[in-house]
């Protein structure tokens, strides 16, 4: 884990850009909320290149890692490649090389894989932020949020609940637990020393978040963070088993970072839930455990 650089942001988007629609992960099940996430990009007056992702399938993919792969490198390299859904398998793509070009890339969930792998490549414009398929389910501030870091505006300060700490400044890197505990000791992870790290998942049981976080800390990861934020951990209680002999998932996150010294905030609004605040991936973030706040530097 090298120390953090600063990575160039990507230029705003403007009206008539190019888009690409991307299906890195799994097979979609119908192209109608793709279709709708679609139109919301237009009416941002977004050029949404022409896709037929719904149509293909390979098991559980959305085609072969070929297939898959392709969608990284149209033929007319867009301003921003949108990821369709996520699931399993945008992780299978990093086998190959990927040609990264200037532009905004954005997704969230699987998408984890390649947003990472692109800053630890030093390409900026990631977004952890809606897919094509949840986009248009997004309220309205939501949607906003998105469109305004798309286009070079500033954005409000995202609010949770305060976890102590102090405050810490450093590079933004968000992510999916369980996708970016997969990526740990590969060449896909960002420089973690000195950046303010945000995690969020869904379908996960308290224990195995809390091997998960054992893991990261056991090999040195959450060690020399700025800051720690925790967004939505959908559907990760644990109805199966009697609650005075187990933990709940308060009780993990607080007992596995409580002794790390540094900023936390807990239910910030982003995840697999509708209200997925967009954030940028390399930015420069402040996180405030005194009062619950990350909020974007200049």
């Amino acid at each position: 884990m090298g120390s953090v650089t600063r990575i160039t942001p990507a230029p705003p988007l403007r009206e008539g850009d190019r888009v690409a629609c991307v299906a890195a992960s799994s097979a979609l099940q119908d192209d109608t909320k793709l279709q709708h996430g679609i139109e919301v990009l237009q009416s941002w007056g977004l050029n949404v290149q022409p896709q037929t992702l719904a149509t293909r399938r390979w098991g559980y993919f959305a085609g072969r890692d070929e297939a898959r792969h392709a969608d990284l490198h149209p033929a007319e390299t867009p301003a921003l490649l949108a990821c369709a859904r996520g699931g399993w398998g945008a992780a299978r793509l990093l086998e190959q090389p990927i040609r990264w070009q200037s532009g905004w890339l954005l997704g969230f969930s699987d998408v984890t894989a390649l947003l990472w792998a692109r800053q630890a490549a030093g390409f900026a414009g990631g977004i952890h932020g809606p897919l094509l398929t949840t986009l248009a389910e997004e309220p309205e501030w939501s949607r906003e949020r998105l469109r305004n870091l798309l286009f070079g505006n500033a954005v409000p300060e995202l609010r949770g609940r305060a976890g102590g700490g102090g405050v810490g400044t450093g590079p933004l890197l968000v992510a999916n637990l369980t996708v970016a505990t997969h990526l740990l000791g590969s060449r896909f992870v960002p420089p973690l020393k000195g950046a303010v790290l945000v995690l969020e998942d869904v379908g996960e049981a308290p224990y195995r978040i809390d091997r998960m976080l054992t893991q990261w800390r056991l090999n040195g990861s959450l060690q020399g963070l700025a800051g720690l934020g925790f967004g939505n951990f959908e559907g990760c209680a644990d109805e199966t088993r009697d609650p005075s002999e187990s933990f709940n998932l308060e009780q993990v996150l607080e007992e596995r970072t409580a002794d790390l010294g540094i900023p936390r905030v807990l239910d910030l609004p982003l995840g697999h839930r509708s209200g997925n605040a967009a954030l940028p991936i390399g930015a420069m973030a402040r996180l405030d455990g005194q009062t619950g706040r990350l909020s974007l530097l200049p």
